[in-house]
């Protein structure tokens, strides 16, 4: 493995460090306080704020724009779209970009890097026509609307996508959708105009090309956001999470990506670096907590000692920089693999910081918590949001149990 990121990268990374402490932090908490008087007060929180659309102005204007553009598809699009990136970054350049935007809640959004229109937006370029690119990818690339990812159901065990009984129905021209997804990530956003729907298209084939994914317009006739959800009591504003029902949802076949029962191939090319992203920015935030940590252990004190002097915190902060340190090797191997030999070649290192990485963080995020006493609990601190974000990332994009399976599949191949 080589982490040695570029020279290239090492200036990008310390041009996005300075905008967030110059532009971002001082507003940060602004932000949510102005989102929280909207929800207690009868307001529409769910609609961006002014302060929102000024950061993503300056980013962009800054060339801090679609950083995650992978090297091999960026090209054109760098140039158009004012990302820094030149021809694009690998994966081991992206990612301490991405661990720095993830000790910010705002900053992926801030810099058009946010989940889960990275992930769709990667799709569209490694698997979208001409025409599918010119009418979505552009205006993503542009910032000038979102998407959403359309997959988990409510009926099934969607740990098993081969249970999904949404359909994705060829009918002449058309594809005829149905079915009931939730936890739709980016559904709430006012902006969100397109989703990247799964559905199975052929029961009668074989389990993994069944399925299909289909571009679908956010206000096609019989698509309907039934709820927004919340995540462990948070909304996640403007972005949020909903249960959205498709009925006999008419779209044109050339709105197909890739081809009919090809989602299981586009899936695994999309989720390899997306779970490379999410987990890098899992250890920006687990460097956010213990810095906290840190720092409220050392200047409060208690039965007239510091905190961190009892009930052994100093060999916690130990532990957390071990484990965090751990964590973000495992993660640049991974995105070294990525690099080399791409997803096929890389699943079990992807697997295994996908298993690993939330559980870390979670630790951390909790004895951070721990230390701040019931301020931990409260939004006064952002250590509560982090460990929910933390927690849900440990069944977004594959429950834990998924991807032990498949390291411990991997491991005992070597053996038979």
């Amino acid at each position: 493995m080589n982490p040695e990121p570029s020279s290239r990268a090492v200036e990008l990374l310390d041009r996005v460090r300075a905008f967030i402490a110059a532009e971002i932090t001082p507003v940060e908490e602004r932000y949510h306080a102005e989102v929280s008087a909207l929800r207690t007060g009868g307001g529409n929180p769910w609609e961006p704020l002014r302060l929102l659309d000024e950061l993503r102005a300056k980013a962009r204007a800054a060339g801090l724009w679609n950083l995650f553009l992978p090297a091999e598809h960026a090209g054109d699009y760098a140039e158009r779209f004012g990302t820094s990136g030149g021809l694009g970054l690998t994966n081991v350049e992206y990612a301490p970009i991405a661990e720095e935007t993830g000790r910010s809640e705002l900053a992926p959004y801030v810099f058009n890097c946010n989940a889960p229109d990275t992930g769709n937006m990667e799709v569209l370029l490694r698997y979208g026509t001409a025409e599918q690119r010119e009418r979505w990818l552009e205006p993503l690339l542009a910032g000038s609307i979102q998407s959403a990812f359309a997959m988990t159901e409510p009926g099934v065990a969607s740990s098993d996508a081969t249970n999904m009984a949404a359909t994705a129905v060829n009918d002449g021209d058309d594809i005829v959708i149905n079915g009931r997804k939730w936890w739709t990530t980016g559904i709430g956003h006012p902006r969100c105009e397109v989703l990247i729907f799964m559905g199975v298209s052929d029961p009668l084939a074989p389990r993994r090309s069944r399925h299909t994914m289909v571009l679908v317009p956010r206000n096609a006739p019989g698509v309907h956001v039934e709820r927004l959800l919340p995540a462990m009591g948070r909304y996640d504003e403007p972005f949020g999470h909903g249960e959205v029902s498709f009925t006999d949802v008419r779209v044109p076949a050339t709105n197909v990506l890739l081809g009919p029962g090809r989602a299981f191939e586009i899936a695994q090319g999309r989720l390899g670096p997306g779970r490379v992203h999410h987990c890098m920015r899992l250890i920006g935030l687990a460097e956010m907590a213990l810095e906290l940590a840190c720092r409220r252990g050392s200047e409060r004190t208690a039965f007239g000692k510091p905190l961190v002097e009892l009930g052994g915190n100093k060999e916690r902060i130990a532990k957390a920089r071990i484990a965090i340190d751990t964590a973000r090797l495992l993660v640049l191997n991974a995105a070294w693999k990525l690099d080399t030999v791409g997803p096929g070649g890389s699943l079990g290192e992807v697997s295994q910081i996908k298993a690993h990485v939330p559980g870390v963080v979670q630790e951390v995020v909790d004895f951070a918590m721990q230390i701040h006493g019931g301020g931990g609990l409260s939004d006064d601190f952002p250590l509560a949001g982090a460990w929910s974000l933390a927690r849900q990332l440990r069944l977004a994009d594959g429950p834990d149990e998924v991807h032990l399976g498949v390291i411990s599949r991997l491991e005992l191949a070597k053996y038979v």
